[in-house]
């Protein structure tokens, strides 16, 4: 398996992955693509921002790390790319050196845990989650793809976060409640009841922002 990795998206998550990578010699980043064709010839953390997704053609064997944001940015990358070819086996899992997978928990293939993420025990990350810093997963939580914790996220037991979720920085899900697919938790908001899929909910506790409006 190849040790080079080039990662696809070149905003500030790319700048976060890059730091899990050197600290660790597992990956070497060679470079990362961007459509953005402002980007191309820049440096994103002293690694080449090598042209737009088609660049990829020319480093085949490398590895490779989706770095958008948002999940569902990550999913149509994943969804464009396999139409142009790129085969599952070619996304790296990054794992920050600080982090401990205990036996029992899972994590699915392009998925990024960075510093200070704990995971207890039973727990099942799917492919291309996002786990920002601190974030901390406690037993028999799932974690769909796509998904985006941001820093400071704290689950209860067996929380089910949807696919192409996103939960934001320091808000807290009560144990055994869902969080929809595509649904958006506030940051700092405390959710006590199931999220459904595609609303935005907020505060504490939190409700729809469509029902604290009227």
């Amino acid at each position: 398996m190849s040790d080079s990795v080039i990662l696809v998206a070149a905003g500030g998550l790319a700048r976060e992955v890059v730091a899990a990578l050197e600290t660790s010699t597992d990956l070497k980043v060679v470079g990362l693509v961007d459509d953005d064709p402002v980007r191309h010839g820049t440096t994103v953390g002293g690694h080449p921002v090598l042209g737009g997704t088609e660049a990829l053609h020319d480093h085949s064997e490398a590895l490779l790390v989706l770095c958008a944001g948002r999940g569902q940015g990550r999913r149509a990358l994943a969804e464009r790319l396999a139409r142009d070819g790129v085969s599952a086996d070619r996304w790296a899992t990054v794992v920050d050196p600080s982090v401990r997978v205990p036996d029992s928990c899972r994590v699915g293939s392009g998925s990024v845990l960075l510093a200070g993420v704990v995971l207890t025990s039973d727990v099942v990350v799917g492919r291309h989650v996002v786990v920002m810093p601190q974030v901390t997963l406690t037993h028999d939580d799932e974690v769909e793809d796509y998904a985006t914790l941001c820093a400071g996220v704290r689950l209860g037991g067996g929380v089910r976060v949807g696919s192409a979720a996103y939960l934001g920085m320091s808000s807290s899900v009560r144990q055994g409640v869902e969080v929809g697919a595509g649904a958006t938790l506030g940051m700092g908001a405390v959710l006590l009841q199931d999220l459904p899929a595609g609303q935005t909910w907020a505060g504490v506790p939190a409700r729809s922002l469509r029902d604290a409006a009227g």
